[in-house]
């Protein structure tokens, strides 16, 4: 009985989970295409914007931050990736694979940990690899009297650093949203109103003071600056409060998952 038991802890053990979550993202389509498709965009729009940002006047140079510009296509990025983390879960659901996947995987939890593992390192390491890449190339796009930011600057080695790690954060948020909501049309629309349409809204209404605490505004005004924005997060603080969401979305798609039906 005890080698039976000690048999079945080891197959269903952490290792095994994240190599089989492995080996599902890699061999999905859809993954190959949506991290190209968020990198070709990521860098031609860092690129495009690179290319069409004029000399600051006087007045305005000190507050100029082309270190901003040249991220501007996380924006469109988080979409993507986000969106690629939410049909990880809900694809399995919507084709019925999630009840193999349970029967190899009984621990919810320990399911959730793996796919949250994969699924992290694969994203972190791509928007890394990514922000740098389009940090180099808007940088070259630059028109001549173009102040040039440059990674030894005050704050814009923090500020491409953070921009890769706010990727694989957004991306581990579309996953537990997916692991909530379990239906991919939901999930995309929580994901998409958290991101894009409740920060406007607000933004409009209330100003930053509210607006300011969402990821996408977090993203643009704190973390993707070499120059601190007034009236926005610092860019540890804001990095803190989205690993917060990040850790909170995860946790509440742990305990659904872990109580609901397949």
């Amino acid at each position: 009985m005890t080698t039976l038991t000690t048999t079945a802890t080891a197959r269903y053990g952490f290792r095994q989970a994240v190599h089989m979550e492995w080996v599902k993202l890699r061999t999905l389509r859809s993954t190959f295409y949506a991290l190209l498709l968020a990198a070709v965009s990521m860098v031609a729009i860092g690129v495009v914007t690179m290319a069409n940002t004029k000399a600051p006047s006087p007045d305005k140079a000190a507050a100029f931050d082309p270190t901003n510009n040249v991220l501007a296509g996380v924006a469109l990025g988080q979409l993507l990736i986000g969106v690629l983390g939410v049909l990880i879960v809900t694809g399995e659901y919507s084709s019925g694979s999630i009840r193999s996947t349970l029967a190899a995987i009984p621990d919810r939890r320990l399911l959730l940990a793996a796919k949250a593992s994969v699924y992290g390192a694969v994203v972190l390491l791509v928007g890394e690899t990514v922000a740098f890449l389009t940090f180099f190339a808007g940088r070259a796009a630059l028109a001549d009297g173009v102040p040039r930011p440059d990674l030894g600057d005050a704050g814009v080695l923090r500020a491409v650093l953070m921009s890769g790690a706010y990727l694989g954060m957004i991306g581990l948020m579309g996953l537990g949203i997916g692991a909530i909501t379990r239906h991919t049309a939901g999930a995309i629309a929580s994901l998409v109103g958290v991101t894009f349409v409740l920060p406007a809204l607000i933004s409009g209404i209330a100003g930053p003071t509210v607006a300011k605490y969402f990821p996408t505004m977090i993203a643009g005004n704190s973390l993707a600056v070499a120059k601190p924005v007034s009236d926005m997060l610092a860019p540890w603080t804001g990095f803190a409060v989205l690993c917060l969401y990040t850790t909170a979305v995860l946790g509440v798609g742990a305990g659904l998952l872990a109580r609901r039906d397949a």
